[in-house]
C-alpha cells in the first residue's frame, strides 16, 4: 500500500536541504518532490506491512530537525 505525506517549511533553502537529505536517505525508500512554491516536499513511500511500520516517524522527526511540519 503507497501512503503519502507532505511537509511545509519556511524557505525554499530549507525545504531543498530536506529533499536532498531524502536522497540519500537509508531508513526507506521514498519519492519526494518539492510543491506549493518551492516551500514544501511531498513524499510517497510503501508502507511495510510486515509489522509497524515506522517510516512515517522517521520522516516527522527528519522535517523536525529541519524546522518542518505535516500539512
Amino acid at each position: 500500500m503507497e501512503s503519502q505525506v507532505s511537509y511545509r517549511f519556511d524557505s525554499q533553502q530549507t525545504a531543498n536541504r530536506f529533499l536532498n537529505k531524502l536522497k540519500h536517505w537509508s531508513v526507506a525508500k521514498v519519492t519526494a518532490t518539492l510543491c506549493q512554491g518551492g516551500f514544501g516536499v511531498k513524499i510517497r513511500y510503501e508502507v511495510d506491512t510486515s509489522g509497524f511500520d515506522y517510516t512515517l516517524s522517521e520522516l516527522d522527526d527528519l522535517a523536525m530537525q529541519h524546522e518542518g511540519e505535516e500539512i
